[in-house]
C-alpha cells in the first residue's frame, strides 16, 4: 500500500461519523452521564433519548439537559429499541446531531386535542425561514416527529404539519409503552409532556433521503364500516356485522382468540390515491368492538392484505439507499406490528440482522408519520449519508 493509499484510508478509519449514537441498558445507575460518556464531546445541535418504559424516564430526561450545552433534547418512551444489535429491549438509544453538520429549530405542540392549526402553520413557516437563515450552506433537509401515541390525534396533527412545511419531508413515530398501551411519555429539554408533539426541523451539510417500507400487497377481500367512531379510533361494525366477528370471520379465526399476532398476522389497508396504506388493528374490546392504531371512518373500504417476505422486502429496500453511497446511519421508526411478526414468523434475529448492517438507529412505535400521513405497520425514516466536502465558512 503507498503512502496517499495508506493515508486515504487512515482518513476513512478515523472520519467522524455524521451522527453519534450511544446505548445503555434503562437500568443503569446514571444513564444520562453513560450516554454524555458514549456520545463524545459536542457540541450538539440536537440530541434524541429513545427510552425504554422501564427506564427512570423524569430521572433521565431531567439530567440529560444538563450535560449537553446547547442541545434540543427530545426524547420518548418506546414499544421497543432500535440499537447496535437491531430490535432491542430494556434499552436507551441516544443519536447525536452534531453541530459542525446540522443546524434545527424544534417546536413544540401541547394540548393535541385542542390544537390552533393556523398558529401552528404560521410558527412552522417561520421556524423554516429562521432556520434556512441559520443553516447557510447546509441544503439538506428533513423534519423529524415525536408524538404522544395514545393521543389519537397523529391523522390530524400530520395533515396540519404538512401544510406548515412544505416542501420540507415529514417522518417521525408514536412514543410506546411497549406492549401495555397506558401512558406514554415525551420529554423537551426536561420538560415531560403527554398529549403532546414535539417536531424538529433539521438542516444538514449531509445528503438525506426520508421514505417509508411496508412489505404487504393487497388481497381481493375487501370489507366495508358500517359503524364506527373515528374520534376513538372504534370500529363497531363492518359488513353490518358486529366488527371482531365479521373480522374474524374473513381471516378463518376464532372471534374470541384475536390477539397481537392475528392482527399483525392478517392486516388491513386502505386506499389513499394510488397507494395502500395500513390501518392496523390494535386490539379488541370486551363488546366486540375492533380498536385501531389509527383512525377509521364508516364507508371506508378496508382490504386484508398478504405479506411479502419481511427480511427479503426489508433488506432489498434498505439496499437501495446504498446504490450511490452508503449512509452513515438511517433513523428509523418502526411499528410494533413489525416487530410482533418479525417474533411470530421466527424471525426476529433476521430482521435484527439486517437492521444492524444497515445501522439502523431508533424506536418502536405506536404508529408511524410520512409526510401528511400517519401509518401503521410501516418502517418510516431518513437515510444520512456522510457530510459532502464544502469549503471553509
Amino acid at each position: 500500500m503507498d503512502g496517499a493509499t495508506q493515508g486515504s484510508a487512515q482518513e476513512e478509519l478515523t472520519r467522524s461519523p455524521a451522527l453519534r449514537t450511544a446505548q445503555i441498558a434503562a437500568t443503569d445507575p446514571h444513564p444520562a452521564v453513560a450516554l454524555r460518556d458514549q456520545l463524545g464531546s459536542g457540541p450538539f445541535s440536537m440530541v434524541c433519548l429513545f427510552a425504554s418504559p422501564d427506564a427512570d424516564f423524569g430521572a433521565l430526561t431531567g439530567t440529560a439537559q444538563g450535560l449537553f450545552e446547547g442541545a434540543e433534547i427530545l426524547s420518548c418512551t418506546t414499544a421497543g429499541e432500535l440499537g447496535k444489535n437491531g430490535y432491542e429491549d430494556g434499552q436507551i438509544i441516544a443519536v447525536g446531531f452534531p453541530s459542525e453538520n446540522f443546524a434545527t429549530s424544534t417546536y413544540v405542540i401541547d394540548d393535541l386535542g385542542n390544537m390552533d392549526e393556523q398558529n401552528i402553520v404560521d410558527t412552522l413557516i417561520q421556524q423554516r425561514l429562521g432556520l434556512n437563515h441559520r443553516a447557510g450552506s447546509m441544503v439538506s433537509e428533513f423534519a423529524f416527529l415525536m408524538v404522544d401515541g395514545l393521543s389519537l390525534c397523529e391523522e390530524k396533527l400530520t395533515s396540519v404539519l404538512a401544510s406548515g412545511l412544505g416542501a420540507m419531508p415529514l417522518f417521525g413515530g408514536s412514543s410506546g409503552d411497549g406492549t401495555e398501551f397506558g401512558q406514554t411519555w415525551l420529554s423537551y429539554n426536561g420538560s415531560i409532556r403527554q398529549n403532546a408533539a414535539v417536531v424538529a426541523l433539521v438542516r444538514s451539510h449531509c445528503p438525506v433521503r426520508v421514505f417509508s417500507l411496508d412489505h404487504l400487497v393487497p388481497t381481493d377481500t375487501r370489507m366495508v364500516v358500517t359503524g364506527a367512531d373515528p374520534a376513538n379510533r372504534l370500529v363497531h361494525e363492518i359488513n353490518a356485522e358486529p366488527a371482531a366477528k365479521e373480522y374474524a370471520r374473513l381471516t378463518g379465526k376464532d372471534p374470541f382468540q384475536l390477539s397481537a399476532f392475528t392482527f399483525a398476522a392478517y392486516p388491513v389497508v386502505v386506499r389513499l390515491g394510488d397507494t395502500h396504506h395500513v390501518r392496523a388493528i390494535q386490539r379488541v374490546n370486551e363488546n366486540g368492538d375492533l380498536v385501531f392504531f389509527s383512525a377509521v371512518n364508516e364507508g371506508m373500504v378496508l382490504t386484508l392484505a398478504n405479506h411479502q417476505d419481511m427480511a427479503g422486502h426489508l433488506e432489498q429496500g434498505l439496499s437501495k439507499f446504498g446504490v450511490d453511497g452508503v449512509p452513515d446511519h438511517i433513523l428509523g421508526c418502526d411499528c410494533l406490528l413489525r416487530r410482533v411478526e418479525a417474533e411470530q414468523k421466527q424471525k426476529t434475529r433476521e430482521i435484527s440482522d439486517i437492521l444492524q448492517r444497515h445501522n439502523v438507529v431508533g424506536f418502536s412505535t405506536y404508529g408511524e408519520q410520512i409526510g401528511g400521513l400517519h401509518v401503521n405497520q410501516t418502517l418510516t425514516g431518513v437515510a444520512i449519508y456522510p457530510p459532502t466536502p464544502r469549503d471553509s465558512e
